[in-house]
């Protein structure tokens, strides 16, 4: 609960994280059936890099800093890289997309954001930011209790984006069986699940559980800026996508080296595999 987003909005991670997000949403509008999106760590939404916290770290001029403003380093940037650009018309960076606003962005008029967050001022904040969109629901309870609540959605399509702000120690455990319960309610819906790459074992050890549940069709996709030679700071991030849309794991190794070019870095690269095959 002492974690706060601002300070780190718009920084390398959360380039990657929402470029890959948009363009799972921007799949699901090729199909004329409504669609759902339920984001379990919410957040507030959108954030001014303009703000002290922001100022203090400084963190989003390596990340969305780099790319805005500047033409698209690949084609598939451009559903993520239009939706910062629309937040800020007169040209200039100073309110960055949360994942809730990047999804309604995206949404049609008939497609549904769930948004969950259980710190207190920032579900306030995000009532505030959403207040009086019916498309837009924002709930305040625990992350994989929303899940429970939730799932399956009424439009039977959909995204589960679930991206804790890893304080806890047990964290990538709770991941593992918050996908596991979610996926036995709906099997058939795209789930995102993002973890930080600081220590290299734990990331295995994630893996594994998640492979362990039997869970078929699972995407691996990271990012990573740093080498892993210290696991006293933040060399990536990576995303664990269960059901992505078809194709999107070709778009994604021909978009991620492009993204990796363009942002600063000591070295690291990017990675698209298959955790578990769909057969």
């Amino acid at each position: 609960m002492n974690y706060r987003h601002i300070f780190h909005a718009g920084n390398p991670a959360d380039v990657m994280k929402h470029a890959v997000l948009a363009l799972i949403i921007d799949h699901l509008r090729a199909k004329p059936a409504p669609f759902c999106v339920l984001d379990a760590h919410a957040g507030i939404g959108r954030y001014d890099l303009d703000s002290e916290p922001a100022r203090k770290t400084l963190e989003f001029q390596d990340g969305i800093g780099r790319l805005f403003g500047q033409p698209a380093p690949h084609p598939a940037l451009r559903p993520y890289l239009d939706a910062v650009a629309a937040l800020n018309p007169d040209g200039r960076l100073r309110w960055y997309p949360g994942s809730p606003r990047l999804a309604r962005a995206l949404l049609r008029e008939q497609d549904r954001l769930l948004l969950n967050e259980l710190h207190p001022d920032d579900w306030q904040s995000l009532k505030t930011e959403f207040a009086g969109d019916r498309q837009v629901s924002a709930f305040k309870t625990d992350a994989y209790q929303a899940l429970k609540a939730h799932l399956p959605p009424r439009e039977k399509r959909g995204l589960v984006l679930i991206d804790p702000p890893f304080e806890q120690p047990d964290e990538f455990a709770r991941m593992a069986e918050g996908l596991k319960a979610a996926h036995k309610r709906w099997s058939t819906g795209v789930y995102a699940l993002w973890y930080p790459i600081k220590e290299r074992p734990a990331v295995w050890r994630f893996q594994e559980a998640v492979e362990n549940t039997g869970i078929r069709k699972i995407l691996t996709v990271e990012l990573t800026w740093h080498p892993e030679d210290t696991h006293l700071r933040l060399n990536g991030s990576g995303l664990l996508i269960v059901n992505p849309p078809w194709t999107l794991d070709d778009t994604l190794r021909a978009m991620l080296p492009a993204l990796h070019a363009a942002l600063p870095s000591t070295g690291g690269g990017c990675t698209v595999d298959w955790l578990v095959p769909e057969g």
